[in-house]
Formats: C-alpha cells, structure tokens, sequence
C-alpha cells in the first residue's frame, strides 16, 4: 500500500546526475570525455552542433507535430551533440531486466487470450482487464507464430534521486524511436570521430537486421519464402519518418491499407506484376484501424480481413492485435507481480510506486495532493492525458479531478520523479537538462536488447517532459562494450 505523497524541493536540486558527481567533478567513464571538451573548447562544440543541424536538415530527418487545429508541422529532429555513457557493468542488469519483464509480459498477453489462467488465480483483477479499452475479445483463441505477441517492446527507463533505474512505462503496441536511435549514432560517428576514438562503443545500427531476421522467423511459408511489408498509416502519421526509415534498411516494401488485399484469407500486396502473396505485416497502425471488419467499421487505413488471415495462420501480425493491454497504464503495477506468477523470480527492475484509482484510499489520498503528482490517462501516450502536478494550474486540477471521479479506471497517478539530468549543449552552453531512456527489445527466437537506445531529453528548462511532441529531444546513448573500455 503506497502511504506518501512527492515531495517539493526543486527537482533540479535533487535529481541525481548522470555526468557529474556531487562535487561536479565527472564521474569516472565520462573523464576522457570531459578532457576533450575542455581540450577542443566551446567553439568546437558549436562548430559540430551546426553540423550535425544542418546534416538532419539535408537529410530530412524529422517528425511530426500536431497543433489544435489538427495541422501537422514537420520539424527537424532535436538532437544533443553530447551523448549519455552507460558502463558496461550498468547494462548488464538492465539488460537482464529487461529481458525479464518483456517475457513476463508476452506470456501475460498469451494467456489472456487462452486460458485466462492470471485472471482465475487473482493475480490480476478480471474488472481491470476487462475494463480496458486494449483488451480484445476479438481475437481471443487465436495462437500467433511461435507464441510470440510482443515481437517489439520499447520499455522506459528512468533514474531517481537515489541513482536506481526505474521502469516508467511500457510500450509494446506500435513503439516508435527507433529509427531517431539509428540516426543519432551515425550522427554522432560522424561529427564526433574523436570522442569515439576514446571509447569502445557498442554497435545500434544493426537494429534493422535483427529484426529482419525475427520478421523473417514467422513467414508461415518459412524464411527462405518471407514477403514481408511494413504497413503504415500514411504520409500524415507522425512517425512516418519512421516507417520509411525502417522499410528502407529492411529492404521491405512499405504498404498503405489500400495496396493490400485479402483473397480467401492470405493476404496480396498489390504490384504492377499483380498480386504478390504476404507472409508478414509489421504494422505500425492502432488496433482500432487494422480491419474495418473486426475493429472500427469506419477505418480507411486498414486492411479489411486481414485478422481473420491472421486467425487462418497464413499471415503474421507484429506486433500481434491485442498486445495492448500490456502496456495499459492501469496494468502497469501489476507487472512485477506478473513476473513472479508466470517465471517465479523477483523482478530485476523496479516500478515507480503508482497509486490505482480504482482503490478508494489511493484515490482520496491522489485527489488530496494532484499538485503533488502525475496523473495520466491509462490509454495515452506521447506526453498526451497527462497531469504534472507540480506545474498544472488550479482550472487543470479541477477538471483532472473531475475525470478520475467520473473514470477512476481511465487514470493512475504517481508522485513526482525527479528524473535525472545530464549535461547539453544548447545555445552555446553547457546546461543540465532532465533525461529518460528507451531501450528497444526483440522478441524472436532469442530476446534482443539492443545496446542503448533511445535518451530522450526534456529540452525546456525545469521541464520534465520529454516527448519529442511536446519540445523533447534526445541524445545519443552508448553502452560501453566492457568494463575497462573507457580508460
């Protein structure tokens, strides 16, 4: 039972930094680092920063914002020149971590739509599950390719006060980054070939060829037969970056709903040399849009039939429908006790304390204190939904307040984090800016985690948002390749 309330010092004063220690002096894997900063000067810096702008200037690299009027704005992808450093000895148990909680999860997911064990045993409250907007009765009974539901996770981490990394969040619907990852380190080889010289940096750029090879795994014709197509919603989606970026690297064709068909449950794409068979569909459009026939009956994106081809076994999904109630906020607090019911183990990594609205006590106790905590829609991502306490004004408590009263299921709320920061360089200075991580994980025959990921930075001074759509940013993340390898 959570009994406390966030704290109000100033975040900056006590969020623990990744770059310095208490006496700002740079922790040990950042010195070689700090050295040449101070060696090559701040006029170098701002040399390599305009470069680096203008190269994902010359080489589109961006995204999307939406405004109120539903207007999308493309804008250049905000990137920080100096990366985060994660020793070796620091990877390992996030690496195991995440391994864990991401099997743990797919496992959760499989039986929610077998045999309900979770629910009949009481790990779980049925009501929770049942009551999400992500759970799909649709597609109950339905075995994927080798089990596999959770094909990609992105899973963010953060680290408190205290220096102890935390899981945020999960994302193992559609998650997004992956392709800013990428770039952000051929950037970084590039503008920075000195910096790299110093360390040994473990490799990101071969995101794409693992998951090829784990896409190529569920080819129900077999690997050597895969046709596989990355179906994305359009031009006017805000990762759309994203799919090009990935189709492009996989050597996949990228498919809108109307270049597919369904024809006696297998799916074609549609060619100039006619229909060509499809094994695999990495999707990166919602549940909700995926087959007018099964989900929203006024879908224009998706591919009408295509689940019950899915259902047929004649086509994979990744991920699978459905996976989204394993990253449902309201979920969330219930992870740890999933890794213990489902591999008997102790979770390697900790939530952050969560209060569930739908227990009275937790909910007066939220109700008492929102200038105190973060308050988020269970069904939103992006930085939407969300409530920080701390900076709301007294109009948006009141209408938050009003929303969980209406909807308690709709809402968690945690107390503050101050999340830690590290050193940027912005406007021709060094400043200290709040950070995450997302690490990207792959589910194929093996569980993949990808060295890093994505920092994504909280560009706004105080601010600790980090979502690119709402003024985030991010910078490049290595893992060092062993212990020694920063001296």
């Amino acid at each position: 039972m959570l009994t406390g309330v966030a704290r109000s010092p100033s975040l900056g004063e006590v969020a623990y930094h990744e770059f310095y220690r208490d006496d700002f002096e740079p922790r040990d894997h950042y010195q070689l680092l700090w050295d040449q900063i101070r060696r090559a000067g701040q006029s170098l810096l701002a040399d390599k920063s305009r470069e680096a702008e203008l190269a994902l200037h010359t080489e589109g690299v961006t995204f999307t914002v939406y405004e109120q009027a539903g207007e999308g704005i493309e804008r250049v992808w905000p990137f920080d020149l100096l990366p985060r450093i994660i020793p070796a000895a620091e990877w390992a148990p996030l690496e195991a971590g995440l391994k864990q909680r991401v099997r743990a999860l797919n496992l959760f997911v499989g039986d929610l739509y077998g045999e309900q064990r979770v629910l009949k045993d009481g790990v779980i409250p049925a009501e929770l599950v049942y009551g999400g907007k992500d759970f799909r009765r649709e597609i109950m009974g339905i075995s994927p390719p080798h089990g596999i539901y959770t094909h990609i996770s992105g899973i963010d981490l953060i680290r408190d006060e205290n220096g102890r990394c935390l899981v945020l969040e999960d994302n193992v619907r559609t998650p997004s980054g992956v392709s800013y990852m990428i770039e952000n380190r051929r950037l970084e080889r590039r503008t920075l070939p000195e910096f790299f010289s110093k360390y040994r940096v473990r490799r990101v750029e071969h995101y794409p060829s693992l998951l090829l090879q784990a896409l190529r795994q569920l080819s129900p014709r077999g690997p050597g037969e895969a046709a596989i197509v990355l179906l994305t919603p359009g031009i006017y989606n805000s990762a759309y970056y994203e799919h090009t970026f990935l189709a492009r690297e996989m050597g996949i064709e990228l498919a809108e709903g109307q270049d597919l068909v369904v024809r006696n449950q297998i799916v074609y794409l549609k060619t100039t040399h006619g229909l060509q068979r499809v094994d695999v569909v990495y999707r990166r459009i919602d549940d909700d849009f995926l087959d007018p026939l099964v989900f929203r009956p006024d879908s224009a994106l998706g591919v009408p039939g295509i689940v019950n081809a899915w259902r047929a076994g004649n086509v994979a999904l990744v991920n699978a429908p459905g996976t989204g109630i394993a990253d449902d906020k309201a979920v969330y607090p219930h992870v740890p006790d999933l890794i213990r019911y489902y591999l008997h183990e102790e979770p390697r990594l900790e939530n952050v304390p969560t209060y569930q609205l739908t227990n009275p006590e937790h909910r007066e106790l939220v109700l008492d204190s929102l200038e105190r905590m973060v308050v988020k829609a269970v069904s939103e991502s992006g930085g939407k939904g969300m409530l920080m306490g701390p900076a709301s004004t007294p109009g948006q408590r009141a209408e938050f307040a009003r929303a969980i009263v209406e909807n308690p299921r709709g809402y968690i709320a945690q107390p503050v984090i101050p999340l830690s920061r590290h050193v940027c360089y912005l406007d021709g200075e060094l400043e200290s800016r709040h950070i995450d991580l997302r690490p990207f994980v792959i589910y194929g025959d093996e569980i993949h985690v990808v060295p890093g990921g994505l920092t994504r930075v909280a560009l706004r001074k105080g601010s600790l948002v980090v979502n690119s759509s709402q003024g985030g940013g991010s910078k490049d993340t290595w893992v060092l390749a062993d212990a020694e390898s920063n001296r």
